[in-house]
């Protein structure tokens, strides 16, 4: 295993109206539906990631 922390990624609002780059982000960091929550390794891709659409997600914790 890495040494790399965890973190922990929560999608609180719809799809509805966003594009499709916006939805392909939400697929890569696996997430869903409303308020599925997943937890990813942290690295900068992720937080990139998470990064592009903020007003669709948020990050609940960061564990070391």
């Amino acid at each position: 295993m890495s040494n790399k922390g965890t973190i922990r990624i929560q999608q609180f609002k719809g799809t509805i109206g966003c594009t499709t780059k916006q939805k392909e982000a939400l697929r890569g960091l696996g997430l869903r539906r409303i308020n599925h929550v997943v937890e990813r390794e942290d690295t900068p891709a992720t937080r990139g990631n998470a990064a592009v659409i903020p007003h669709l997600v948020r990050i609940l914790e960061d564990k070391s």
